[in-house]
């Protein structure tokens, strides 16, 4: 999404495109007029207004976001799912511990995710927002068949493990004891017993139905869910569609941040809203704004955070940092720290330490509580 649409307007300027700014919980802190019931959130967020990633490709954008680290040659390094996954699940969690919801067309399970972790940590994707498939027991399928069954295969598997032991034979197995317990937690995928008035305040488009499950799992203890809303490359309209995407954005983001404040889930809950970079100030002749990781914004919220702290600046129009350049290890670490993890320790993989996140990088102070 666009930093000038959003987190960081700049109106009145050659730049700053037709919308205006609005204020927000937060005396003194504006945002833009797009966004008007996350400005009623202000208070609980914190704006890091001073990213440059310098990187202006989608793909290694999106690694540097979820890795807090730029693309090297012969290692990849787990994204924040996966890590949260790590550090947070619990082994009787019945819920995969890195959930995407994602939009329609996607789905299973991302191991590349998990990097060294191993694949127990990969991100587990539920296409359209939909449950897992046959999360239900076959029909024909008694529940003590499925007991027998489940015996059956756990003596088999202690066979085989006691000769042949291995992170994907562990993952493997836990696999199908994680299937059997998410077969009993499947109520948290049916949002069909929500009253109608919270799906409408939510929204009934794809976003809003994405939002209001993510509040399920987590509600029903799941780790870490992360929510897709595409496509922000608004290289051709950018305002029209800002209008129209943000218009989508809103209303669920902020229906979200309700209920996980009124249920008392916030303050153990981290919420960022990220991008792989943001949009150029310039605006191109096919009125859009094209790819921009200079200088650009992110907002976080929740667990750890500083409610309606701004950490840096930039400058006039928008096309450099003016003060507080930050990168996106700097933004790792934040995460790491918000949740209460030192992002300089180390994993240990084959006796090998790897710092947990960039050791060049450090949080940044000024939005942690």
């Amino acid at each position: 999404m666009s930093q000038l649409e959003t987190w960081d307007p700049k109106p009145g300027t050659d730049t700053g495109g037709p919308f205006q700014t609005i204020g927000t919980s937060v005396p003194g802190t504006h945002i833009c007029e797009l966004l008007p019931l996350s400005a009623q959130h202000m208070h609980r967020m914190a704006l890091v207004r001073s990213i440059n990633t310098a990187e202006n490709d989608h793909g290694k954008g999106a690694i540097i976001m979820h890795t807090g680290r730029r693309t090297e040659p012969g290692i990849t390094y787990p994204h924040l799912g996966s890590v949260c996954a790590k550090l947070l699940g619990a082994d009787s969690n019945p819920l995969p511990g890195y959930i995407h919801v994602t939009p329609r067309g996607s789905g299973g399970v991302n191991a590349a995710d998990a990097a060294f972790l191993g694949p127990r940590f990969a991100s587990v994707a539920l296409d359209d927002g939909k449950a897992p498939a046959n999360i239900d027991r076959p029909t024909d399928l008694t529940a003590e068949a499925e007991a027998l069954r489940h015996e059956m295969r756990l003596k088999a598997s202690e066979r085989f493990l006691q000769r042949r032991r291995t992170a994907q034979t562990e993952a493997y197995t836990h696999s199908y004891d994680q299937a059997a317990g998410l077969m009993r937690k499947r109520g948290v995928f049916d949002s069909s017993s929500e009253p109608e008035k919270v799906k409408d305040r939510y929204g009934r488009h794809d976003f809003g139905r994405h939002c209001l499950m993510a509040r399920r799992l987590l509600e029903g203890g799941a780790t870490f869910v992360k929510v897709t809303h595409t496509n922000y490359d608004t290289h051709h309209e950018n305002f029209d569609f800002h209008i129209e995407q943000l218009g989508e954005f809103d209303r669920p983001f902020a229906a979200l941040m309700d209920d996980l404040a009124v249920r008392g889930m916030l303050e153990s809950t981290l919420v960022v809203v990220m991008s792989e970079f943001g949009r150029t100030p310039k605006i191109n002749r096919n009125y859009g704004r094209d790819h921009w990781g200079t200088a650009w914004s992110v907002a976080l919220a929740g667990c750890g955070i500083k409610g309606g702290a701004v950490h840096g600046k930039t400058n006039a129009n928008g096309t450099a940092v003016a003060d507080g350049m930050v990168n996106g290890a700097h933004l790792f670490h934040t995460y790491l720290k918000a949740l209460g993890f030192d992002g300089k320790k180390n994993w240990y993989i084959d006796k090998r330490p790897i710092p947990m996140a960039d050791p060049k990088a450090a949080p940044i102070k000024e939005v942690l509580a």
